[in-house]
């Protein structure tokens, strides 16, 4: 179980990082906005693993919070982008 762990740990953070460098070098705004998103997904995804790790659900409204903050926020990109582009 602890090598599933590292390996799990690792790719989030190779995954965080190559997120990280999109998000500085993102040629427009709406490439940083969806590599947010994917960061915030990933960072969901580390709180799930760490929780299924320990065994602790505590850390289940958190998810759940930052899973609906995900979605609003996703939601209002892409609604802000398409008021930009009619207009």
């Amino acid at each position: 179980m602890t090598a599933v762990a590292v390996t799990v740990t690792a790719l989030l953070a190779v995954a965080g990082g190559l997120t990280l460098i999109r998000i500085i070098r993102g040629p427009s705004i709406l490439d940083r906005a969806v590599a947010t998103d994917v960061l915030l997904a990933i960072i969901v995804a580390a709180i799930a693993t760490e929780a299924a790790y320990s065994r602790d659900a505590t850390a289940l409204p958190v998810l759940v919070v930052l899973a609906v903050l995900g979605f609003v926020g996703s939601v209002s990109v892409a609604r802000f982008a398409a008021r930009r582009n009619a207009g």
